[in-house]
């Protein structure tokens, strides 16, 4: 079949990239070396640090989310030591996964995977630490397999009320510059993110911020380590940056993402994801009216302002939906992962978007609903374009 026009991805990540940034990232190769180039990236470090509300240090990885969990895990949790991760979904089990493989002691926290994280869940694990051997609570902030936005303040608040020294460790990847953070205001240790959701560019760069009181713990970290280790990237050089070769093509990318940010004023970033989260939450909520598909979040204010999960009833299967969708009418959408395989669609809406590929995309989602024949209540698209005129 022959399709004209331009598909939408509407995947969790990877986003779709602006123009602007693939012709920033269509040039030939520069000499890394220069005093321009370290200017360059040194400008796109300082921008990201005031995306993530932080004056503290930035590192760079040439990698992707999983490095920079890797590099977390590495800098800040020592041979001895543990960490406490709330089960929040794939993503935080995955982190957890990853640290067990670095031999550390992991305490996991069951939670419930269709509502925010109830910090109260942390304090028996917490109080029963008497000899503070967890060295970090490892959280996403929006967990990406759930659609679900977990509040950093509420566990930073736990914290200092049993006065446990572990640091807040947070998973931004699926929440960056396209939600609000305030990483020094909410008491967050070590942020982490990556490139391919809201800063607009392919996969293949990571970041991490640290705090204070985490460059303090690095320092005296005494788990082997050398490419993540952040004692090694602290140089003016480009190269010191990434410890080797950066990836030049991708910082260009990054500078034009930035600039591309910048010119909007990130409360209008911010503004544009509430209002077209709001679009899709109001059409999924009217065809859900119709009993066969319903929200998996079942908490409004935590649903977050990037992605949203779909459930639908056990005689509907979402991977027929979202092949129909891919396959036919060019509009990719996410699927379950983790224990939501093949119980999930997931709808990503972060980056560079707006109101009309928001519009068409879930047209095609109803599209599909209607030609699966799955019940869905009318008016879905309506109530997205009433969500939107609303402002």
């Amino acid at each position: 079949m022959i399709r004209r026009g331009r598909g939408l991805v509407q995947l969790p990540g990877p986003t779709n990239i602006p123009e602007r940034v693939l012709r920033a990232m269509h040039r030939p190769s520069v000499d890394f070396g220069t005093a321009a180039f370290a200017r360059l990236l040194e400008s796109c470090l300082a921008d990201l640090a005031a995306i993530a509300g932080t004056s503290g240090q930035v590192f760079a990885y040439a990698a992707l989310g999983h490095g920079a969990w890797e590099a977390a895990l590495v800098n800040l949790v020592g041979p001895d030591e543990a960490v406490l991760v709330p089960d929040t979904g794939r993503f935080a089990r995955g982190w957890a996964e990853m640290a067990e493989a670095l031999g550390i002691d992991v305490r996991i926290v069951p939670t419930d995977l269709r509502r925010p994280l109830d910090p109260a869940a942390l304090i028996p694990v917490l109080e029963a630490d008497r000899g503070h051997k967890i060295r970090a609570v490892l959280l996403c902030h929006v967990e990406t397999s759930t659609g679900i936005r977990h509040d950093p303040r509420m566990v930073r608040r736990l914290l200092d009320e049993l006065a446990h020294p572990a640091l807040l460790v947070v998973d931004a990847i699926a929440s960056f510059a396209a939600m609000p953070l305030a990483m020094d205001a909410w008491g967050i240790d070590c942020l982490l993110t990556a490139s391919q959701k809201g800063l607009m560019l392919p996969p293949g760069l990571a970041f991490l911020f640290a705090g204070q009181r985490a460059l303090e713990v690095a320092s005296h970290c005494t788990r082997p380590r050398k490419y993540w280790d952040w004692r090694g990237r602290a140089g003016a050089e480009s190269y010191e940056r990434f410890y080797g070769t950066p990836p030049v093509q991708m910082i260009f990318g990054l500078r034009e993402a930035l600039d591309m940010l910048r010119e909007e004023g990130m409360e209008a970033v911010f503004a544009r994801h509430e209002r077209l989260a709001r679009a899709v939450h109001a059409a999924i909520a009217r065809w859900a009216e119709a009993g066969a598909l319903f929200f998996h979040c079942l908490d409004p204010d935590a649903r977050a302002r990037t992605v949203t999960a779909v459930g639908f009833a056990p005689d509907v299967d979402p991977e027929e939906i979202r092949t129909l969708a891919r396959e036919r009418f060019g509009v990719a959408f996410g699927g379950g992962i983790g224990p939501f395989r093949g119980r999930l669609l997931r709808i990503g809406h972060m980056g560079d978007l707006n109101e009309a590929m928001v519009l068409g995309a879930l047209g095609v989602l109803e599209l599909a609903l209607r030609l699966k024949g799955v019940p869905h209540a009318a008016g879905g698209l309506e109530a997205a374009v009433a969500a939107l005129a609303a402002g």
